[in-house]
């Protein structure tokens, strides 16, 4: 839960909104990860807030009473723009209530010409195919996003990754479901997010060669420049999906980060790798767990885990 203080100014007779985590009750520790969408608490880890939006929302706005006696500032402009919308979020809305702005009921004729207008508003919308496309991908996207629960900046990404493949002509002949998860996946690289190509085939139901070979076109036809994988971000997913203890997780990055620095890590998946860092610091402190376990919840072998531990003790001797 969310502690949000409000302290009133007498002078600018406003309203200033202060966070405060829950676990350790301080304000002064927030900070707000734009790439991840989420608000944290660097004191003690807790996440506030999973999307920015919460804090940056213009409904919470408080408007002074000089402001609301002459009508002015608390005017709405409408929901903001997103290229996860197939207009942008720049479309006219005709509204459906036949009545004009005094409240009396229109006369038939300009009902039944606010009716037309209304017909022909929604064929333009979706007059080309390029548009079509992009309200049947968009659609796709919103499911994925629920699913996977990407943060506002990865589905914005995505949405400008999948208009740049539409105006190069990548998109035609493609199974629209398979190229936005393809386009999904190649946003999550770029942005670090540690989402594996297994978990977006699990959550799109698709075949994992298409999505890897729309990913590959992407790549190379866009000139992304994909970051290398950084196995840091993989342990706290595996641990979380593994039920492991924060002692445990915590031994586990202090490992990860001597592996990183003896250039252990170089060429390794970086899934299999946090899966046997998290076996060996399951060692070290006691917690049950088998290497099957962690290599289920990381989705690799336990064949890789054995051999990539054998391969850690070796090179992380004292």
């Amino acid at each position: 839960m969310t502690i949000i203080k409000q302290q009133q100014d007498p002078v600018n007779n406003t309203i200033t909104t202060t966070r405060v985590c829950s676990m350790c009750k301080r304000s002064d520790r927030i900070v707000t990860d734009v790439a991840s969408g989420e608000v944290v608490c660097s004191n003690c880890g807790m996440v506030i807030s999973d999307k920015i939006q919460d804090i940056n929302h213009s409904e919470r706005r408080t408007f002074s009473s000089e402001e609301v006696m002459s009508n002015k500032g608390s005017r709405r402009t409408g929901s903001p723009t997103s290229l996860a919308k197939h207009d942008m979020g720049l479309s006219t809305i005709i509204g459906r209530i036949n009545k004009d702005a005094a409240g009396n009921k229109l006369d038939a004729i300009t009902s039944s010409s606010m009716s037309r207008l209304r017909t022909w508003d929604i064929r333009t919308q979706y007059s080309t195919s390029n548009k079509k496309n992009l309200v049947l991908a968009f659609n796709e996207l919103d499911i994925l996003k629920d699913k996977l629960g990407l943060s506002d900046a990865a589905v914005e990404k995505t949405a400008y990754i999948y208009r740049k493949a539409q105006a190069r002509g990548l998109v035609r002949g493609k199974l629209i479901t398979a190229f936005v998860t393809a386009a999904i996946y190649a946003s999550c690289r770029e942005m670090e997010i540690p989402w594996t190509l297994k978990d977006l085939t699990a959550a799109s139901n698709l075949k994992r060669k298409d999505i890897a070979r729309n990913y590959r076109m992407i790549i190379s036809e866009l000139c992304i420049k994909i970051p290398n994988a950084d196995p840091m971000k993989c342990i706290a997913k595996v641990a979380n999906k593994a039920n492991l203890t924060e002692n445990t997780t915590r031994q586990a990055i202090s490992i990860m980060k001597e592996v990183i620095e003896k250039q252990i890590s170089a060429g390794k998946k970086p899934m299999g790798l946090a899966a046997t860092v998290l076996y060996l610091s399951c060692l070290k402190t006691g917690e049950d767990t088998t290497q099957i376990q962690m290599a289920d919840a990381a989705g690799v072998t336990e064949v890789t885990v054995r051999n990539l531990l054998r391969e850690l003790k070796n090179k992380l001797k004292p």
